[in-house]
């Protein structure tokens, strides 16, 4: 379960570090001009067990703060990247460079889980997908071995070992633009007219985009291929604050599929070569960009993308 990190102010490292060398430094001098001045009123021993008590005293207060503005957070934090899944993240750090590095792991671990379980999934989900298309090979293998095949026979029976072929193709370059879809690329901005276009593309809010246009090309492309191969023969950019929505004026998604778009290998369109890659690569490529994507009410198929 992921936790906020705490936003309290904390010294900074280099001030527990300093303040820390500062107190061994000036201690022992402060202790022997101390020593000098009241030496004669207080006698040498009672001066000395003074002294000896603020040692003790200024030590103990130096080695609480060590222990718990960077000792404690250390450890927190390496329990947490040990068994994750078992501790929860720290909610807190001592210091503002120990939350600069937490909020790291963190967002590494987490990054880390959405790849293991993209690969997970794509296990799971490949087998039963590799299956109809070797099935397919196989029976016309077996079948093609029969001496009294006729012509017309065999040549049904090789297209369909060539098509059950590309389907496996299709399905494997899909699986490697997940995967690449992963891989964080340059940040950036871009005008958001500088990268849409299209006889059949609109902008109706033109604006910054806080995406490299890298990243919003190759969704661009995604989304409106997908609404083409939908029937969509329109489809609008808006930009609005924190939020870019895509709309289009296809048929929409059903009520039954609406759970289910953003699963790798989920398709409508199986028969026409589709492979239901498109939407979790855009998926994987906008977390990747600490973005998000979603699907909500609108004419046709609308998606909401924040940043």
């Amino acid at each position: 379960m992921s936790r906020r990190i705490s936003q309290k102010w904390r010294p900074p490292l280099a001030l527990v570090l300093g303040g820390t060398l500062a107190a061994v430094f000036f201690l022992p001098i402060i202790g022997i001009g101390y020593f000098q001045l009241a030496g004669g009123i207080l006698g040498w021993a009672e001066t000395s067990w003074m002294i000896g008590w603020m040692a003790m005293v200024a030590t103990l207060v130096l080695g609480y703060l060590l222990w718990r503005l960077v000792l404690q957070p250390v450890r927190a934090l390496t329990e947490y990247a040990q068994r994750e899944g078992v501790v929860a993240p720290p909610a807190r750090f001592g210091t503002p460079e120990f939350s600069q590095l937490g909020r790291a792991v963190i967002g590494m671990t987490k990054t880390l889980q959405g790849r293991e379980a993209v690969l997970r999934s794509y296990a799971d989900h490949v087998t039963h997908e590799l299956k109809s298309p070797l099935t397919a090979i196989r029976g016309a293998a077996e079948l093609l071995e029969h001496p009294d095949l006729v012509d017309e026979d065999r040549a049904r029976m090789l297209a369909n070992i060539g098509g059950a072929v590309d389907r496996m193709e299709a399905l494997l370059d899909g699986q490697r633009a997940l995967a690449r879809a992963q891989e964080p690329l340059a940040a950036g901005s871009c005008l958001l007219s500088d990268v849409v276009s299209g006889d059949d593309v609109a902008i109706l809010q033109d604006g910054e985009v806080p995406l490299s246009s890298d990243v919003v090309g190759m969704i661009a492309t995604h989304l409106i291929g997908n609404a083409r191969a939908h029937g969509a023969t329109h489809v609008t950019f808006d930009l609005q604050s924190d939020r870019l929505v895509i709309s289009d004026d296809g048929p929409g998604v059903s009520k039954g599929n609406r759970d289910r778009i953003f699963d790798p290998f989920f398709t409508t369109r199986r028969a026409g070569g589709g492979t239901g890659m498109g939407l979790p690569i855009v998926r994987r490529m906008l977390q990747a960009q600490g973005a998000e994507i979603m699907l909500i009410d609108g004419p046709g198929a609308t998606f909401e993308i924040r940043f």
